[in-house]
C-alpha cells in the first residue's frame, strides 16, 4: 500500500478561503481527540498531567498538525519519527487500512520507554489502497516493568533494558482485528493491567476517531487538494519563521548552565554549554561541547533530547502563538555530535530523559540575551522535580504508584515580574495532579501548599515564585526523587539576581531535624514521616536598586517577601514598609 507522495512536491493553488478552512478544520481533529483522550483514559497521568501528544502526520512522516494541549517535549515530531519507523519497518506496502501499530523503541524516539507512540494510517477515499497521512498519539503508560514500579522511577539504571519493555513497531490491530499477541504482551509487562490497558483502548479510539475525521475531509475537499493545501501550509509557517530570524542580529551567542549530577556519578555535573549562530535565515543551535553520555539514566537521544530542545526553544523565540507544523522550524539547524548526553546510544538509561530538557532550552533562550534582551526572559526553576509515590492503598491493599512534578517560579521579563507558580518550558500548561484525586487515589496526605516567600529572584522586575508542599505520611510508601539545579540555581538578567533552588526535606517521625535529598530511588518512609518539598523561583531582571519601591511593599504585604530579604536585595525596606503601611492594609507579623 504504497503512500501518497509528498506535497510539497506537488502543490498546486488552492483559494485563501478554502485553505483557511482546512487549516482550521485540520487543527480542530488534533484538538478534539486530545479532549477525548483525557476523557476517556484511566490514568491521572493523561486526564491531569497531559502527559501525551496528539497529531497527524503526512504520508512520510512530516507534522502535519499538533494539539495545542500535551507537552512541548513532543515538538521534535517523535510522532513522525515512530511513523518512519514503522513505515521502514514494514516496507510501503506492509501497512493496510485498520493497521493500528505502537513503539517505545529508545533507538528511534531517544526517549525513557513509558512514551508508546500509537498511530494508523489515513486512507484516500478515492482511492482506498493508498495511504495520505498518519494519526498518531503518544501517552505515557503508567508502568511497562523493568527494575522499578513506574518503569521511568530510576535515578540508578545503567542500561535501557533494566528500565522495562520495548515494542519496536508491532501491530496492536491488523486490518482492523486486534492481535491478541500484543494484548498478552502488554498485560503481562506491566503492574498495573487494567490502568495501562484502559489507557491503550483511549489511545486507540482516539487514533480511529482522528484518522476517520481526517478520511472525511479527504473525501469532502479531495486528497488532492487538502495535501496541496497542506503543502501551502508549511510554506506559509516556514516563512513566518524565516522573518521572525532575519529580525534577530547576525552574530555567535553562548551561554552555559549545568545539571547536578546523573544520579550515579553524584560529584561529577553534567555540563550544558551551548552556542547559537545567526546566519540570515538560519537559527543554527551548537550542542558540540555538551557532556558525553552519563552512566546515569539522564540521557535522551538525539531526537528525543537535542533535537527537542532545539525546537521547543526555536519556537518560543520565533512563532510561540502560531499553529505548529513541518514549516515551523525549517530555519533551524542543530549540530550534535553522537554520544553526547542530548544523543546517547540506543542503549543507553534514559528513565529520567527529561530531567535536562528544561535546563538545556532554557540555555538556548539564555544564550539569545545578548542578541534581543527585550525578548529573553531570566531563567526559571527549570527543574522537572519529580517526586513519585509508591506503596499499597491501606483501604484496598493494591499496589499504586503516583507520579508528579513540581511547579516554580518563571523568569522575568523586561517590562514585568515573572508568573507562576507553573510546570517548566519543557512540559508546557500542564497541571498537577488535584490534591483531592491524590488523597483518593493514593492514600496520601497533603497538608499544604503555598508560594514559598524570598524563592524569586531580585530585580527591577523580580522572578516568579516556588511554592512549599508538605506531605504527612499515613502509611508504608517508598519514595523516589529527581530534583535538580540546586548547584546551578536561576539565573538573572542584565544585574537580576538569581532566584533560589529546589531542594527537599524529609524529616522522619520523632527527629528533630530534617534530611536533605536532591536525587533518591525507593527510600522506605513510614507513617509520620514529613516531606517537604521546596520548588526554586525564577530569576530577576534589570538592577534591583530600579525596582519600585511600591512595588517592594506590595510583595512584602502579600508575603512574597520578608523584610530582610527586601533589606538584602534592595536596601529599600524602610521605605516599602512606609508606603505599605500607609495604604492602610495590614503587614506580616514577622515584619
Amino acid at each position: 500500500m504504497n503512500p501518497m507522495a509528498e506535497p510539497k512536491q506537488i502543490r498546486a493553488a488552492v483559494d485563501p478561503v478554502t485553505l483557511e478552512i482546512i487549516r482550521q478544520l485540520l487543527q480542530s481533529i488534533p484538538d478534539e481527540v486530545e479532549t477525548d483522550l483525557t476523557r476517556t483514559a484511566f490514568s491521572p497521568l493523561i486526564y491531569e498531567y497531559k502527559d501525551y501528544a496528539v497529531g497527524m502526520v503526512d504520508a512520510q512522516g512530516a507534522l502535519i498538525a499538533q494539539s495545542r494541549g500535551g507537552i512541548p517535549i513532543f515538538l521534535a515530531n517523535v510522532l513522525g519519527l515512530a511513523v518512519r519507523d514503522g513505515l521502514a519497518t514494514y516496507g510501503p506496502d506492509g501497512i493496510s487500512a485498520g493497521d493500528v501499530i505502537i513503539t517505545n523503541h529508545a533507538g528511534t524516539l531517544g526517549q525513557h520507554l513509558n512514551n508508546i507512540v500509537m498511530f494508523t494510517p489515513v486512507m484516500d477515499p478515492a482511492a482506498p489502497d493508498r495511504i495520505i497521512a498518519f494519526m498518531a498519539i503518544l501517552a505515557h503508560w503508567t508502568d511497562i516493568g523493568g527494575k522499578y514500579v513506574g518503569s521511568s522511577a530510576s535515578n540508578d539504571s545503567t542500561d535501557i533494558f533494566q528500565e522495562g519493555i520495548q515494542f519496536r513497531c508491532i501491530r496492536l490491530r491488523s486490518r482492523g482485528q486486534p492481535v491478541a499477541e500484543t494484548y498478552r504482551m502488554i498485560e503481562y509487562n506491566t503492574r498495573f493491567p487494567e490502568a495501562v490497558l484502559g489507557d491503550v483502548e483511549a489511545q486507540m479510539a482516539g487514533c480511529l476517531k482522528g484518522a476517520a475525521l481526517l478520511e472525511q475531509l479527504a473525501s469532502k475537499f479531495g486528497a488532492r487538494t487538502l495535501l496541496d493545501a497542506i503543502g501551502i501550509m508549511w510554506s506559509q509557517s516556514e516563512q513566518q519563521a524565516r522573518s521572525m530570524v532575519r529580525a534577530i542580529p547576525d552574530g555567535t551567542y553562548q551561554a552555559a548552565a549545568f545539571l547536578d549530577n546523573d544520579g550515579i556519578d553524584l560529584d561529577k555535573a553534567i555540563e550544558c554549554p551551548i552556542t547559537v549562530r545567526i546566519d540570515g535565515e538560519r537559527f543554527i543551535v551548537d550542542f558540540s561541547d555538551i557532556s558525553p553520555q552519563v552512566r546515569g539514566p539522564f540521557n535522551s537521544g538525539r531526537y528525543g533530547g537535542g533535537e527537542t530542545c532545539a525546537r521547543i526553544a526555536f519556537k518560543y523565540l520565533t512563532t510561540p502563538r502560531e499553529l505548529t507544523n513541518e514549516g515551523s522550524f525549517a530555519p533551524l539547524e542543530v549540530i550534535l555530535p553522537e554520544g553526547k548526553f542530548l544523543s546517547a546510544s540506543a542503549t543507553a538509561p534514559m528513565a529520567r530523559y527529561s530531567a535536562p530538557l528544561s535546563t538545556v532550552v532554557d540555555t538556548i533562550i539564555q544564550a539569545m540575551a545578548g542578541a534581543i534582551p527585550d525578548k529573553i526572559a531570566a531563567g526559571h526553576h527549570a527543574s522537572m522535580g519529580s517526586h513519585r509515590f509508591q506503596g499499597l492503598h491501606p483501604d484496598t491493599g493494591r499496589l499504586f504508584s503516583h507520579l508528579d512534578t513540581s511547579l516554580g517560579g518563571m523568569g522575568a521579563l523586561n517590562d514585568r515580574d515573572g508568573t507562576g507558580p507553573f510546570k517548566t518550558l519543557a512540559h508546557g500548561d500542564t497541571l498537577d495532579v488535584p490534591v483531592e484525586v491524590q488523597e483518593m487515589l493514593y492514600g496520601l496526605h497533603l497538608d499544604r501548599i503555598e508560594f514559598r516567600r524570598d524563592s524569586a529572584g531580585a530585580g527591577q522586575f523580580r522572578g516568579g515564585l516556588g511554592i512549599d508542599k508538605e506531605y504527612t505520611i499515613k502509611h508504608p510508601v517508598k519514595l523516589t526523587l529527581t530534583f535538580e539545579r540546586h548547584g546551578c540555581p536561576p539565573w538573572g538578567v542584565l544585574e537580576g539576581k538569581a532566584a533560589a533552588p529546589n531542594y527537599v526535606d524529609i524529616r522522619r517521625r520523632g527527629d528533630s531535624e530534617p534530611v536533605r535529598y536532591l536525587k533518591i530511588t525507593d527510600l522506605p518512609l513510614g507513617p509520620g514521616d514529613k516531606v517537604y518539598i521546596h520548588t526554586g523561583g525564577g530569576g530577576g531582571y534589570g538592577p534591583p536598586q530600579a525596582r519600585d519601591p511600591a512595588a517592594i511593599a506590595l510583595d512584602i504585604q502579600r508575603g512574597y517577601v520578608s523584610a530582610e530579604a527586601a533589606r538584602r536585595d534592595y536596601g529599600a525596606v524602610a521605605d516599602a514598609i512606609r508606603q505599605a503601611t500607609a495604604a492602610g492594609e495590614p503587614l506580616p507579623a514577622s515584619i
